[in-house]
């Protein structure tokens, strides 16, 4: 059953065409992820969609009735309301007004008014839904359902926003980046949530593994068209290469059509006075043809390279770190290897941000000590974006940096240059800075840390405000980048292809450090709940009998672990050949040192042995 039909929907901003005459149809069922570059009309299409935006032309039908609840990316809410209050401000249910009634008097204290809303609530039989209203607030990570929603960070506007369109229960739902600014945690419970439920879906996000595991249908919004594809995302991608493959061939046959045509054409009038008139008339279609054909898209260029970086990083020694009761750090040391790459993950709030301005000596530590070494040059990208100037132009942006950029490798570019890598036109470097989209603001942030050539990267929140596009090309930058990084991401797909292991901050000022990707973590964390959830067995036998549980292995156990292997390997071959040597009875010239060298492998089998067995118990 369709639920709504879209047909030749056309919408433009001044002279620039965003998305013409595009068709399509959301079946009931549907669980659409729509996907372009920043710039190219994704909020607006979900907002003329959900009727609080009109097209220039063309039709949006939705059928009779129809129900539909919109997240914003930046919600507001009018009359700072409670938690809960905004939560229930889009239901229809009868309950709702009862239960946002109960809410607050309950905080206040008045028991007449109080005795009465819980009459009344027996009466509705609304407690079932003031169950699920608690039950969902809590899943999101909102446990006080009566503060007031002026006090709330930008992120837990998000989740209360997300709570109200979920608990409407609306036939079709539209969510603009659903996943910025959620924790981990919050995602996943939000995956499953949308997954299990039947409501129609139509959303926008960058969130790969989030598009893949919930939708069933992919629109791809590129040069004003869209294209669709019936699959989850992994199946758009090998389309969608497909398709890109088959237009940059058919562009390429075009091409050298047209240059043969053009040399025909080019001579004189009289070599062609007697040619046919529709090889002419074929020549200005090809040029027409040429002119609009579609072409693969241009991406960032992040062809950067890091300047030198020694082997000494950093060291953090016994660093503490609180606000008031709050403990950020407790206690932390470790010393930072050379090219490490790491991921820090934890729920909002526990300090994560914090973590990172204090090595870069933005926020003092109560005690304790950062050694940075003498060559670490950091890039830090900051989720809160640079303080640019609002009136000044895209292009003042770089040149009150330098005049010239240095890419490494001997070669310079003008800041022109340098901003047309990151997809600046020479007239979007003409832009006022106000004007731009928070897409743009994030290409403009990521360029201006990357032309310091930055040896180390530290990036918070690098996912929110970029397209999937360019962060696909800063996944690749990444794992090629020849110095260190330390990234804060909720994007799990990111983590799990550009970190080595994860910072773990689980808010009570301790840092776990998980030696692998967040997949890997996310499996152990399960295994460790589901054994915790076992139902008790017989008394175990006395501690002297059992074998207590290894801790995992370090990021540098595990590195070591690995080294110990290879060593071992060469090592046993090269004994075993020296036993063959002994044994085939040729004359050895020299076998006193031949045999010295057989107890030195020997004793060094031995204790490399010993300590890859140690580790190994930690596997």
């Amino acid at each position: 059953m369709i639920l709504l039909q879209v047909e030749n929907l056309t919408k433009s901003y001044g002279d620039r065409l965003l998305f013409g005459d595009v068709t399509f149809g959301i079946n009931e069922g549907d669980k659409i992820g729509i996907v372009a570059k920043n710039g190219t009309g994704k909020t607006t299409l979900l907002s003329v969609l959900a009727g609080r935006e009109a097209p220039d032309s063309g039709t949006v039908t939705p059928r009779n009735g129809l129900r539909t609840g919109f997240l914003e990316q930046k919600p507001e809410f009018p009359g700072n309301p409670t938690v809960a209050q905004a939560a229930l401000a889009g239901c229809i249910d009868p309950a709702a007004r009862l239960v946002s009634e109960y809410e607050e008097v309950s905080a206040g204290g008045d028991s007449d008014r109080l005795a009465d809303l819980i009459h009344r609530m027996d009466a509705a039989s609304a407690w079932d839904f003031e169950d699920r209203l608690r039950q969902l607030l809590t899943s999101l990570g909102l446990n006080d359902l009566n503060a007031r929603t002026d006090t709330l960070s930008g992120g837990q506007r998000k989740r209360v926003a997300l709570a109200s369109v979920i608990m409407a229960d609306p036939d079709v739902l539209i969510l603009d980046e659903p996943t910025n600014h959620l924790d981990i945690d919050a995602i996943e419970w939000l995956e499953q949530y949308l997954k299990r439920s039947r409501t129609t879906l139509l959303m926008v996000t960058h969130d790969r593994y989030f598009l893949d595991r919930v939708c069933n249908r992919i629109i791809e919004m590129s040069d004003t068209t869209i294209y669709t594809y019936q699959g989850n995302y992994d199946y758009y991608l090998r389309r969608r290469a497909e398709r890109i493959e088959a237009m940059t061939a058919e562009l390429a046959k075009v091409r050298n059509t047209l240059r043969r045509e053009q040399e025909w054409m080019s001579r004189q009038p009289q070599a062609r006075a007697g040619k046919a008139r529709y090889r002419i008339d074929s020549f200005y279609a090809l040029k027409d043809k040429e002119r609009t054909a579609i072409r693969p898209e241009r991406n960032v260029d992040l062809s950067m390279r890091s300047s030198y970086i020694g082997s000494k990083i950093f060291e953090a020694s016994h660093v503490a770190k609180a606000f008031g009761d709050k403990v950020i750090l407790r206690d932390f040391s470790y010393v930072f290897a050379r090219y490490e790459k790491v991921g820090i993950i934890g729920a909002n709030g526990v300090g994560k941000s914090t973590f990172i301005k204090m090595l870069q000596g933005l926020v003092p530590a109560d005690s304790g000590s950062w050694d940075i070494g003498t060559t670490v040059r950091f890039g830090y990208y900051n989720q809160d974006g640079l303080s640019f100037d609002p009136q000044k132009k895209v292009i003042d942006a770089i040149t009150e940096l330098t005049e010239e950029v240095d890419t490494g490798g001997g070669q310079s570019l003008s800041p022109m240059q340098f901003l047309t890598r990151f997809l600046f036109t020479p007239a979007d470097q003409q832009k006022y800075i106000h004007t731009l989209s928070g897409g743009e603001l994030a290409r403009l942030h990521l360029a201006t840390v990357l032309l310091r050539r930055p040896n180390f990267l530290i990036l918070d929140e690098p996912t929110n405000d970029l397209d999937i596009v360019t962060l696909g090309i800063l996944e690749e930058y990444l794992t090629e980048f020849e110095g260190c990084l330390i990234v804060i991401s909720h994007d799990r797909y990111f983590l799990d292809n550009i970190v080595d292991h994860l910072f773990v901050m689980t808010g009570d000022g301790e840092i776990k450090d998980f030696p692998g990707t967040y997949t890997e973590y996310a499996t152990w964390r399960r295994e460790q709940q589901a054994e915790a959830s076992k139902p008790a067995k017989a008394p175990a036998r006395p501690r002297s009998e059992t074998r207590e549980r290894a801790p995992r292995m370090t990021f540098k156990e595990r590195k070591e672990f690995e080294a110990l292997t290879a060593e071992i390997e060469a090592l046993t071959a090269e004994k075993a050949e020296l036993d063959r040597l002994f044994n085939s009875g040729e004359t050895l010239t020299d076998v006193a040192s031949m045999s010295a060298r057989y107890q030195g492998i020997s004793d060094q089998l031995d204790e490399k042995e010993m300590r890859w067995l140690e580790l190994s118990e930690k596997e």
